[in-house]
This record gives structure tokens, sequence and C-alpha cells, in this order.
């Protein structure tokens, strides 16, 4: 057994956390860990976070330049922010296409590093410095949740020159909306003494009315502020207007334009600030903009709509705004300090090219999560499975995503498990094993994928990932203990805890033909790699009984998982490696579940499975890094990762770090880091923008000095945190108003063909359209009564119904019983209700928007849905329902 492997596994790791780590020693250990970057080019990363807060407010470059693209959400439509230079009165382009008649200034370099990214542009005489930080410490909770991003510029003289120099910053509309060309957006000003503060939203403000993937939001507000300055201008008009104002004269238009409601896409309206600072030389001068998103409501838990964090205590938009103006230069001092020290530590870990791929996914992994405060203000995480399903607080990637919250913030860990701790011992969830999921994003309101909570007719639940979710959550819960040297937090859950282990015992071994994590590679029976987080969950599940002084149970439960790794061993050897499926000799797969054995001392595999392991995954490397198993040649960047720790030698880090750097710097897939590409073309297969990227940091837990330092300092600032959480809100109390088709007698006409426009309107002639009883599908969602058959992949269908004015009485609560396979456009009396994406399992409640409401009255009123389905079972069909 390797000297360093076998120490680190016999440290007493955590049990004195608590204890101040010296500082001095802390700077030594740094200083002695850097490793020179000279002769290494900056990386090109293939997207550049520029705005990075959650899943929606999350602002990116895909180009090599600054100016040679719109700005984009993660997404890829374009969330537009527009930066420009006057030197002497020519005017140059930073950021942004427009306007496309001025030239750039040459794009000189580029940074990423973990919390700011960092422009330098330069000609002969000037030199630009654009510096975006979003202060992403996560054991500051306070700052971390504040939805600001500061925009910095720092100009001087090259030439050694004195130089005219005015800047520009915009914002566009299309950041406050999800459809740019249709959805209506208005603008006004909202300043304080201090700050200068210009706001633009959508003017119908649907707050949480939709869910799905492939969304942005459009409701709350966004902001572009400044200090107030002698040198400041500011303005709301359009991006041609203030562009064009302040390309000739380096000043903007004098007044704001009319607040008159239009698309945001339509001579896009823009919040634009400029300063005139007059003339600079060699001495650096420095302008601050703030990019700043108020969503009001953040997430919709199991009926209840939370505020975020930041707001938790009435904090409102101007006075976010005004303590992020104050907070500056603290948070800019800090962040540096933060990135030094942390690129110091990746470094020492696996090299510069290492550290540069963790700096990348930093906040990338981080703005795929959105952190609000339940009933009690303790603060809840909620992911959103991005380039996916959409998925809310799922399982399978806080696994992948832990690492960076365990180094860094156990307590994001914490708020993170938190909702899905108690969903998991809620009433509503009637399993065994973990759930996969509570929703879809933003709305968590109960599992949906894989049958969400319907107990199957035929009893099979493998859909579910029943034994991967339930690993995963055992696994994290031991490594919080293991941080935390106690296991106060997981008692709180423990019957549930017990449940899930005797789930394992009895089903994670050999295991059926189930999904696993890696669902996209389809179901696999007898799987080598999910049987081996059984075992490894088991062993920590039997660490964190012991911890409770639980000891026969920790003996008996040690026992059993010491017998599954014999078994595990003899049946999945197949000469130099191990199998992918313990039937299927002559295969491989990455066995990265087998990397808590030695994270978490758990010790139950020899050291000869993973040198064995990893030497073999070495004989497989392609052009951009390991294939994730022999069936196909894409992989996973986390996983690879995951593996490349295994060991625990920095040697091995490098080596699977090395292709993987090459694909970051080469790929033509231009968007955010993803997680999952092709190993020998280079290219993105999907996935992107994902927290599951924060798995980058797992061989950083190899060294126990690194991981104490870090959890330390958050465990320390938890002390001032609030984690008093809330129980599970009680369930929603459902009162049908008008039926769905559900009990029959409910027609529908419809058409399969593209209806002329206007199609949506409650004067709209359907004449000509198919009359057919309601739902309308195929077979497949479950309990869907199909009665006209729809299997196309588009259909356009309403239905009239009629309202008295009694069950009008209760409007506000009136909510749309929706039965959706899958994307739907929901239109009541010609006005948009609900848009949704994705699918459900069974009829949900879903809120109406404030304007559709509206439109309900006594007599005769119209249902409108355009519905399009990709594949498998599809369905449709509504009605109406009052929700308290």
């Amino acid at each position: 057994m390797k000297t360093t492997r076998c120490l680190a596994r016999h440290l007493v790791v955590f049990g004195c956390l608590m204890a101040p780590v010296a500082l001095s020693l802390a700077h030594a250990y740094a200083q002695n860990r850097t490793i020179s970057a000279e002769g290494l080019p900056p990386l090109r990363p293939p997207s550049v976070p520029l705005v990075a807060h959650d899943p929606y407010f999350s602002i990116w470059s895909n180009s090599n330049k600054l100016y040679s693209d719109r700005t984009r959400h993660w997404t890829g439509r374009e969330n537009q922010l527009s930066a420009m230079v006057r030197v002497d009165g020519e005017t140059f382009r930073l950021m942004g296409k427009d306007p496309e008649e001025s030239a750039s200034l040459p794009q000189t370099n580029l940074s990423v590093l973990p919390t700011r990214t960092i422009y330098t542009f330069a000609n002969e005489k000037i030199e630009v410095q654009l510096t975006f930080l979003t202060p992403a410490i996560p054991s500051d909770f306070e700052v971390l949740a504040r939805p600001v991003t500061y925009v910095t510029y720092q100009v001087r003289s090259l030439d050694r020159k004195k130089h005219k120099v005015e800047l520009y910053a915009d914002a566009g509309a299309d950041i406050a909306v999800t459809e740019a060309d249709r959805q209506q957006v208005s603008w006004n000003r909202d300043s304080a003494n201090n700050i200068t503060a210009l706001r633009i939203g959508s003017v119908v403000q649907p707050v949480l009315a939709k869910r799905g993937d492939d969304l942005r939001i459009d409701w709350g507000y966004l902001y572009l502020a400044a200090p107030n300055a002698k040198d400041l201008q500011s303005v709301l008009t359009s991006r041609s207007n203030a562009q064009a104002a302040w390309g000739r004269t380096g000043k903007l238009p004098n007044t704001d334009e009319p607040s008159t409601p239009r698309a945001a896409n339509d001579n896009s309206p823009v919040a634009a600030l400029s300063f005139n600072i007059g003339s600079v030389g060699v001495e650096p001068v420095k302008r601050t903009v703030m990019v700043a998103y108020d969503d009001e409501y953040s997430i919709n838990w199991m009926g209840k709509r939370l505020r975020p964090y930041w707001r938790r205590n009435g904090m409102d938009a101007l006075g976010l705004l005004q303590v992020a103006a104050r907070d500056y230069e603290s948070l800019n001092t800090r962040s540096a300090a933060f990135d030094t020290e942390l690129m110091a530590d990746l470094r020492a870990v696996g090299g510069e090219k290492y550290a540069r791929i963790v700096a990348l996914s930093h906040r990338e992994a981080l703005a795929a999560q959105k952190i609000v405060a339940d009933a009690n203000g303790a603060p809840l995480s909620f992911s959103k499975e991005n380039n996916s399903n959409g998925s809310i607080g799922t399982v399978d990637l806080m696994y992948p995503a832990s690492p960076q919250m365990m180094l860094l913030s156990p307590t994001l860990l914490k708020a993170t498990m938190e909702p899905i701790m108690l969903y998991s011992s809620g009433s509503r969830w009637k399993f065994d094993f973990a759930p996969h999921d509570m929703g879809v994003y933003p709305q968590a309101t109960g599992m949906l994928y894989g049958g969400g909570e319907s107990v199957p007719a035929n009893g099979d639940v493998s859909g579910k990932m029943p034994v991967e979710e339930s690993g995963n959550m055992l696994l994290l819960l031991a490594g919080l203990s293991k941080i935390e040297g106690n296991t106060k937090y997981a008692d709180r859950h423990w019957p549930t805890i017990v449940k899930w282990a005797n789930y394992l015992i009895s089903k994670g071994y050999d295991l059926d033909n189930q999904l696993s994590t890696d669902d996209f590679a389809g179901h696999l029976a007898h799987n080598v790699n999910l049987s081996g987080k059984s075992i490894e969950a088991l062993g920590a599940y039997a660490q964190m009984c012991e911890m409770r002084g639980e000891t026969a149970e920790a003996k008996r439960v040690r026992g059993i998982a010491e017998g599954m790794t014999q078994q595990w061993i003899a049946a999945a050897k197949d000469g130099d490696h191990y199998k992918l499926a313990f039937d299927k000799p002559g295969t491989w797969s990455q066995k990265y579940n087998l990397v808590w054995d030695n994270i978490l001392g758990i010790n139950l595999f020899p050291d000869s499975v993973t040198d064995a392991e990893v030497a073999y995954y070495k004989t497989k490397i392609n052009r951009y890094g390991v294939p994730l198993d022999s069936r196909e040649t894409y992989t996973k960047l986390d996983w690879t990762l995951w593996s490349a720790a295994l060991t625990g030698r920095k040697a091995d880090v490098m080596a699977f770090t090395d292709p993987i750097y090459d694909f970051a710097n080469e790929s033509s897939s231009r968007v955010p880091l993803t997680d999952w590409y092709r190993t020998i073309q280079g290219t993105q297969v999907n996935f992107k923008a994902r927290s599951a990227i924060g798995g980058v940091f797992m061989p950083v837990l190899n060294d126990r000095t690194i991981w104490t330092k870090w959890a330390a300092r958050d465990l320390t600032a938890s002390k001032n945190i609030n984690l008093n959480w809330a129980p599970l809100p009680p369930p929603q109390q459902i009162t049908p108003v008008l039926p769905t088709s559900a009990g029959g007698g409910v027609i529908w006409s419809y058409t399969t063909s593209t209806p002329s426009g206007g199609w949506y309107g409650s004067e709209y002639n359907d004449a000509n359209w198919q009359r057919g009883e309601g739902g309308l599908g195929t077979q497949g969602p479950p309990d869907a009564v199909i009665r006209t058959r729809w299997n196309t992949p588009d259909i356009w269908a309403r239905r009239e119904f009629t309202l008295t004015q009694q069950q009008l009485a209760n409007r506000d609560e009136l909510q749309l019983s929706l039965y959706h396979d899958e994307d739907a456009e929901v239109y009541i009396n010609g006005v948009e209700a609900v848009s949704v994406s994705g699918y459900t399992s069974a009829y949900e409640p879903f809120q109406i928007s404030k304007a559709a409401l509206a439109t309900l009255k006594p007599g005769k009123n119209v249902f409108a849905v355009h519905v399009h389905q990709t594949g498998g079972g599809q369905f449709i069909d509504m009605g109406l329902v009052t929700v308290k």
C-alpha cells in the first residue's frame, strides 16, 4: 500500500475542523505549492462567464473576442450587454457586435479566475481592462446570494500621453423575457439618493408561471446601476439611439424614451450608462457599473412562493444596490484574495491546466443553483438540471456537484440537501428509496421523472433510479458528517436514512435493469460501477452509525459491505481491469464511484483495484479524454476527474486533465463548459451550464490540509446563519372548479396542421377543425384517459367552457389543472396563461398569469393550447381548480 494513501486513510481528519487555521501556515502552504504557469498560453474557453448567478441570470460570451458576437444566456438566446470606449473622439467596441460601424479595440488577453473574468484591450494609445466580478465566495451566503455582478473599466495611457476618455455600458430588455420577439417590456428609473438605477421588466409579469428547460426569466426586473458621480449619464431608450448618440458625441440622449410597452426585440430598449472621465494618463482610472436582477419570488416550494435569500429580511432592489455599491471595494479585495489562494491550491493538486479548468467551472456550477429563504428565513438551495429535462433539486446532480460544496461550503451542501430530505420524509413520498427530483424548475412541487410519485402497476421502479439516488444521498450525508465531525444534520432525518440503507442492502449489489445517473446511456443490468456506489454508500452509512454510537449496527452493515466488496472484486475482475457489467466480459467502465473509499476513509477496496483501473483508463485515452465506458467514445468530464482522483496521485490528475484542457481550448462547441462530450471529435453531445461541473473539485478532497482549511472557514461563518429550517409546507388544498376531460363528455376542437394567425383568440373561427372528446394523445402517460388519438408532433386545440359568477368568486385562487406531454402553451380568452416544457405524469395545478386570469368571466370562455411532442407517449388535457 502506498505510504501517502495509507497515511491519508488513517488521519483523524475532521474531528478538530472547527479549530482556527493559522493564516501564516496557510499562506506558507500556498506559497510552497505555487507552480509557475510560464510557457502555457492563455486558455481559450468554449464560453466565458460574464454574469453568473442562477439558472435565469446567467450571461456568457461564446466567441474568442468579446466584441465578435452578442452576449448570450446559457441557453444560447441573446441576453445583450454592450460596452464601448471613446478615445480622443474615436469610438471602439469592447463588448457586443453593435454598433457594427464602430471599430473594436483589439482584445489582447483574457483571464478566467474563480470569481472574475478579466479582458484586456489595447492599441498604441490606450489600454482598457474590463473585469466582470461575481463575488462567488461560497462561505459567505450573504454575498453569494446577491444577484449583482460588477463590471469595472480600468483605463490607462500606453504612450504616456494624455487622452480624453469616455465609457459606455448598456443592458438589453431581452435579459428580462424568455421570448424577446413577442413578450412586451416596460422601463423606468428606480433611483435612490446615491444610486442611479435603471429598470426594465416584462409587462405581464408571469411570476413562476412557466417551468421547463429552454426558458429564461420573464418576471422581475433587470437593473443597470452605478453610484452617482459628476461624470455619470444615464438613459432608457433604444439601443440604436443610445449607441448612435454616444458614438457621435460621447453623450447619451438627454431624455428617456416614453415607456410605451413593446416587444423586447422591437427597436431593442436598453438601460444605458456613460462616464465622461476626461483626461487619462499612465495612472489607471476606474469606473464600475452594476448589473443586477430582482426576481422578487424565485421558487415554488410545494405551493409556497419563496423569496430570494437576499430578500428574506425585507430588502428591496434599491437596498440591494446600495449595499452592493457600499461593499464593492471590500468584495473586490476579498475576491482577488480568494482567487489567488484557491488557484495556488488547485495548482498544488493538479497543475496549471487543472487549476484553469476548475476556475472556469466555479461560477458555472454555482450559477446552476438558486438560494432562497424558507418560511423561517433559513437558506434552501435548488439546482436546475440545465440542458436536460429542467428538473429541480435532482439528486444525481447534487452528487457530482458535491465536491465543490464539500470543499468550500458544507453549509451550501446542507441547504441543497434539506429540500430533498424534507420531501423524502413527507407523506407524499411513499417509496423506500430516495427521490430523483422534486419537480421541474422553478416549481418544486413533487417528483416527475420516471413516473414521479406514482406507483407502477407492475411494480417496476427502475426508471426512478432507486439505487442511484439512495446511494448518492447516503454518501453526501456521510461526507457532511465527516467534515463536521458529527451526525447532527443527519440525525434530524435518521429514520429516512435507515430506510435507504436497508434498501441498498436488499437491492444494491447485483442490480436489475436500472437507470443510473448516466441515464443517457440507457438501462443497464448488473452495473458494476453502480454496485460499487451501493457498497461505498453502505460503508459510509456504517461510519455514520459509528459516529452516532450505534456500534452494533455499524458492525453489522460494515460486515455486509465487506462481503459485497469481495463478491464485487471476484465477479467484476476481467484480466487487468474490471467490467462494465458483471455478466459482460470484454467490457470496461470508469469506476468513479469508488473515489469515496479514499476520500471518506471507508477502506473497503484495496488500492490494487483503483491502481489497476486507472492504469487501464490510461490505455484508453483518446485525443480529448477517457471515454465513459466501452459502449461509446463520449465521456463525462466530471466523472473523468473523479476517476483521476481514485489514486490520490497528482500525476494521475494531470494525465487525465491534459486532454480535457485540450477539449476546452479547442472545441468548436461554443457553450458553457459541457460535462458530456465526444473524446475523438471534441464536440458537445449535450449538457451545459450544469452544477455537475462542480465535480471537477473532487481531486482537491484528497488533500486533507487544503480541504480542512477551506471547510473550516465555512463552518465558522455558518455560526451566523439561521439554519433553523422550516418543515415541509403542508399539502395544498385543491378543489375542482371546471372538470377536466377525465370524466368524459368534454369536446375539443383540434388540428395537427399549423393554423392561421390568431388561432388562440376567443373569437377565432375553428369551424374547419376536427372535433373529438378529450383527452387527446396516445398510450404512455400514466393514468391518462385518452378518448381521441393524437400521434403527430404538434397539435393545436381549443375548448369552449362556461363559468358562473359563483365559480369566479375565488378568482385569485384559480389555477390551471394541466396534464401535458410534452411542451405546452396555454391561452385563456386569447391571453397567454401558462407556458411549460417537458411533461407531467398526472394533472397538476399551474399558476395562471394575472393577465389571463383577469379575462375569465361569467358565461363563455375559451382554452386554446399548442402542444409539441418529441418522443414517447403524448397527451393534453386541462380544467380549472382552486388551490389554497
